[in-house]
């Protein structure tokens, strides 16, 4: 392991320093303020694990290529020949002209906004049953919702978490911004836990000092240590954390930086609608954790179809707690109801909107 202290008069300049030298696998080993020549600066001390060099040829474009097509091929292959035998089975057990007019009505709609096929079998076979039966009632059976606000959760510590560019931080300062309008006297922190971000920080502690929040940062354990004793003086704590990479999993990071045993915290997976189901499944295997207790939907109103939202509802179990709509921070964010839900599949209607 390589080890080297990095100084720099802002701990922005000096992160920008680590990933050049050391590149983005660099690992954080201390972070404070120290003197140097009369001025304060900010010190860290990093680290790189450096395997052996590897001394054979650097493989071409094509030669990258070529391995990768010889990797994937098997899979693709004996995934497609599966998934189209389960779907030519499925296909004509699922003779629409069995149900009402009504039920295949609905039943189309969830098709358009792209339901999944294991989704749309599982609710063709409950209307089935029943030709009265209203497809509301299937559907509330398949997606649950627990709203995101003080009196639904007992956990006052929440982390979010997601892809880059999901809207972690516009969604955490949402919420905080709506806590503080519903109770005043709140107590709220903000914490940043992305180092790497920057511009992310910045915003977090902005908003933090304009509503009367407090504001911390954690990149060491001893960060995070802190924040844990501090943490019950607070009436809600929200955490932005980093993007996980391709390489890595949310349940590691959480290990690694001291949360997972944090019995108060709970994550929230913050994702978009307008993904292909291959990458949400993708997205839920790499954010899978024992501490993700829902799911909060953001962008909606730059979606073409919602179906998304009900399959990730029955491939995870996870309940959605808040849905986020809009480019402002204001009256953008609600708790999540599953009214909601369903007038944005069949009637492509948003939260808020009357239209």
């Amino acid at each position: 392991m390589r080890m080297k202290t990095f100084r720099a008069p802002t701990q922005t300049v000096a992160y920008e320093m680590i990933k050049a030298e050391l590149g983005e696998d660099a690992v954080i080993l201390s972070n404070k303020s120290v003197s140097e020549n009369g001025s304060k600066c900010c010190e860290i001390v990093a680290a790189i694990d450096e395997s052996a060099p590897d001394i054979t040829a650097a493989p071409t474009r094509d030669d990258v290529l070529d391995e990768a097509l010889q990797a994937s091929n098997g899979w693709q292959q004996e995934w497609g020949q599966i998934k189209g035998q389960i779907m030519a089975l499925l296909r004509p057990q699922m003779n629409l002209e069995q149900l009402s007019p009504r039920q295949r009505l609905a039943m189309e709609y969830l098709e358009r906004e792209e339901v999944g096929g294991e989704v749309l079998f599982n609710v063709f076979c409950s209307l089935r049953e029943d030709g009265k039966r209203s497809i509301l009632s299937v559907l509330d059976t398949m997606a649950t919702t627990k709203p995101l606000g003080g009196k639904h959760w007992q956990r006052k510590v929440h982390a979010f978490a997601g892809p880059h560019g999901s809207g972690k931080t516009s969604s955490l300062i949402r919420v905080a911004l709506q806590e503080k309008e519903n109770n005043p006297t709140a107590n709220i922190c903000l914490v940043s836990a992305d180092g790497s971000q920057g511009k992310g920080r910045l915003i977090l502690k902005h908003y933090a000092e304009l509503s009367g929040m407090a504001h911390r940062e954690f990149i060491t354990h001893e960060d995070v240590a802190a924040l844990r004793r501090e943490a019950g003086r607070f009436d809600m704590v929200l955490i932005d954390l980093p993007g996980i990479s391709a390489q890595s999993h949310l349940n590691e990071w959480l290990d690694v930086h001291g949360l997972l045993d944090w019995q108060e915290l709970a994550v929230h997976l913050v994702l978009n609608p307008y993904f292909c189901s291959r990458q949400f499944e993708i997205f839920m295997e790499r954010y899978k954790s024992p501490k993700v207790a829902s799911v909060i939907w953001t962008k909606l109103d730059e979606a073409c179809t919602f179906g998304a939202i009900l399959n990730t509802a029955c491939a995870s179990g996870l309940p959605i707690s808040a849905l986020s709509y809009g480019s402002g921070l204001k009256n953008s964010i609600t708790p999540a109801e599953k009214e909601m839900i369903w007038r944005m599949l069949f009637m492509r209607q948003l939260p808020g909107s009357d239209n």
